[in-house]
């Protein structure tokens, strides 16, 4: 079967105000081309006899659209070295709509990139400030334009919701200017306040949505997408049908995949492991040396199991978790069962649990009570 390949790019213009991911600002051009190059070698590192099919690439940070033509030649070249790109392959760039030019994305094209991903996170100019954002929604409209003109078919917008001071109204607006572009896939991330960032300094400072509200924002969105046509297919993720995302896919079907640069995380062989975190652990130690090994995770257990599966609308086969951990899902607690299923927060058909909208919201707390 072939797998994924997730590509961590850690540089950024500038530390958004929620972002606690690993990305840097102003990363001096010494330590780029010195990570760019372990990360090349590390990818040449899975050569296999014979290759290693993938048919997802997703290239991910940070902010990988700036990447010069040449960083992202030199990438490609080592990938194609050590796999084999499967025909109809779904090859995807992150962005933020400030990097994007013509130029760029004809580029982008002409090497195989066929999937965009454009940070926009709210068409609100407050909001965007808030965020810490250095673009605006001109700037997303005129990136998204012309990639459409470069031949991008298949664009996701990434947002967020319950930001300080949003209301329902608001982030119905930006779905709305989203939506009249019609892009394929939206993904929509309610806000997480992290320790260390300037959003969680500024906490106490800011008003932010009160639990009813923004569970009211989130209904209002999944009303909203599906009647444009979007399939609430994943928890935070909504496609037009045949759109959605192949390579995130992989991970909530506990498929296998391989994540090369800084922090990546790989499930490969059997195997769960992670990359360090700093570029000079990540350069002295390039390749199979640097993976720190989680066997803490091994098997997963039946709570990891049923939530990535009951990430997904397809749900989970019952059978399969019983084949897999020996015992009924929920074993015992039947009426707790029953009780989600009652409350309208999960569905049983022909074998399959799935959790409906509003069981999306909850997920962890029903997943936490029945297991």
């Amino acid at each position: 079967m072939a797998i994924g390949l997730y590509i961590h790019i850690p540089f950024c213009l500038k530390k958004c105000a929620y972002c606690d991911f690993c990305s840097f600002p102003a990363v001096d051009p010494e330590t780029r081309a010195g990570y760019l190059s372990s990360l090349c070698e590390e990818i040449r590192s899975y050569r296999t006899e014979p290759e290693e099919e993938i048919d997802t690439v997703f290239f991910g940070g940070g902010t990988p659209s700036l990447l010069t033509p040449n960083e992202l030649r030199g990438i490609f070249c080592a990938i194609r070295e050590s796999f084999r790109i499967t025909d109809g392959a779904e090859i995807t760039i992150e962005s933020n709509p400030k990097t994007l030019t013509r130029e760029k994305l004809r580029f982008y094209r002409e090497i195989g990139i066929n999937r965009l991903s454009i940070g926009l996170q709210s068409a609100d100019p407050a909001e965007l400030r808030l965020l810490g954002r250095v673009h605006n929604f001109e700037d997303f409209r005129s990136g998204f334009l012309l990639a459409r003109e470069a031949g991008f078919s298949q664009i996701n917008v990434d947002l967020i919701y319950a930001v300080p001071g949003q209301s329902k109204e608001s982030f119905l607006r930006t779905l709305a200017k989203v939506t009249a572009l019609s892009p394929e896939h939206i993904s929509c991330y309610s806000l997480i306040l992290e320790e260390g960032t300037p959003l969680y300094a500024q906490k106490d400072a800011l008003v932010f949505p009160t639990e009813d509200e923004e569970y009211e924002i989130y209904l209002a969105a999944v009303a909203f997408l599906k009647e444009k046509g979007y399939r609430h297919y994943e928890i935070s993720n909504y496609a037009l049908p045949g759109s959605e995302c192949r390579h995130n896919l992989h991970y909530w079907r506990d498929e296998e995949y391989i994540g090369v640069g800084m922090a990546a995380h790989s499930y490969y062989r059997g195997k769960r492991y992670g990359n360090v975190e700093t570029f000079a652990g990540y350069a002295d130690r390039f390749g199979s040396a640097h993976r720190k090994a989680e066997d803490s995770l091994g098997r997963e257990d039946a709570f990891e199991y049923a939530m990535l599966r009951l990430r997904l609308s397809e749900g989970m086969s019952l059978s399969e978790y019983e084949a897999t951990f020996g015992r009924e899902f929920a074993a015992g607690k039947r009426d707790r069962l029953r009780f989600y299923q009652e409350g309208g927060y999960l569905i049983l058909k022909d074998g399959r649990l799935a959790m409906t909208d509003r069981g999306f919201y909850v997920s962890n707390a029903i997943l936490s009570d029945l297991l």
